[in-house]
């Protein structure tokens, strides 16, 4: 079960941003064939879809499934209520295109009805939906589906990482999976773009879920210079353990998550046992990478993606698990 608490914030700053009709397209647009961006020329206009469903709302937005009219081509539509999409588009535009990304196809203005708000045209994965909705569905998940989960989703964070994007965020919500089990995080809605390769970020807490922060973003003052890197990884650790014991881990089961149970928790408690037998050594080993409490300790993506649990999955199994996990099989 995913938790929704979230941290207090630091007060934002409003910075305009002028975003035209379309701020940007996908520089490789999919086939058309594909349930993604059509092949005509000319910009997107909010005109153009049909809103279909309601796929989630939260503080930041509303995201719907809409389609467009002339080609019947589907996609999620996120619609910004914050006023300020510009640290949203930033990491939007430095993503680019990635398997293991939802791709932002164009960004659009809303209409004058709502005025300020921005929407964005985004990849629709269909037929999944987010791990924490999966988990709903079908319980704990079997180590085969999550080491496919672990595999893609740290591809995602290695192009996200490599391209100097920090997520910030990374929980079962944010992270998706589509019918064929592709797997795709999601919502960079709070995502930052580091200065350059290699530099450490000031604004590495108060944003995100509490449940799912890391250590050192409760320690600002002693920490306040550490790697946000790691603190993706964390939150990806805390995921996959999640998703293996089907419900929040680090918690005990039916405690309150208070904002002080959970800084606790995450900043003192030990990593609750996993029964003898019901996890390989790989998966254990792996989770404990991921949540070294000292972020200097903690395994980079790049050592995770050459871990054991993820490199030596049977690519073909853990997939196939994955793709029975989200059909219902």
């Amino acid at each position: 079960m995913a938790l929704t608490v979230r941290e207090r914030r630091l007060p934002q700053l409003h910075i305009s941003l002028d975003v035209p009709s379309c701020a940007f397209r996908h520089p490789n647009p999919p086939a058309a064939a594909s349930a993604s961006a059509p092949r005509a020329s000319g910009e997107f206009r909010l005109s153009e879809f049909d809103r279909l469903a309601v796929l989630g709302r939260g503080n930041g937005g509303t995201v719907y499934k809409v389609a467009h009219r002339r080609t019947s081509a589907l996609y999620a539509l996120k619609v910004l209520h914050r006023g300020d999409p510009a640290a949203e588009v930033d990491a939007l535009r430095r993503a680019g295109s990635s398997p293991h990304v939802v791709r932002c196809h164009s960004v659009l203005l809303a209409p004058a009805a709502a005025p300020g708000d921005v929407a964005l045209l985004l990849e629709l994965v269909d037929g999944g939906g987010s791990l924490d909705a999966v988990a709903a569905r079908r319980g704990a998940f079997p180590e085969a589906a999550l080491a496919e989960v672990a595999a893609q989703a740290l591809s995602g964070l290695a192009h996200l990482h490599g391209r100097r994007v920090v997520h910030r965020d990374v929980k079962p919500a944010n992270v998706l999976v589509g019918a064929a089990g592709d797997v795709k995080i999601a919502d960079l809605g709070i995502a930052r773009v580091l200065p350059r390769a290699g530099d450490r970020c000031d604004a590495v807490a108060y944003e995100g879920t509490a449940a799912y922060m890391s250590p050192e973003r409760f320690d600002t003052e002693r920490h306040g210079h550490a790697d946000p890197r790691s603190a993706d990884v964390w939150g990806l650790g805390v995921t996959v353990l999640e998703l293996f014991m089907g419900r929040y881990p680090l918690l005990p089961a039916g405690q309150k998550p208070s904002w002080a149970a959970l800084m606790c928790a995450i900043c003192f408690g030990e990593l609750p046992s996993m029964p003898d037998g019901a996890a390989s050594p790989e998966l254990r080993a792996f989770v404990a990478a991921c949540l070294q409490k000292d972020y200097t300790k903690r395994a980079s993506v790049a050592q995770l993606l050459a871990h054991p649990f993820v490199a030596r999955r049977d690519v073909a199994a853990s997939k196939d698990a994955l793709r029975r996990l989200v059909a219902g099989a």
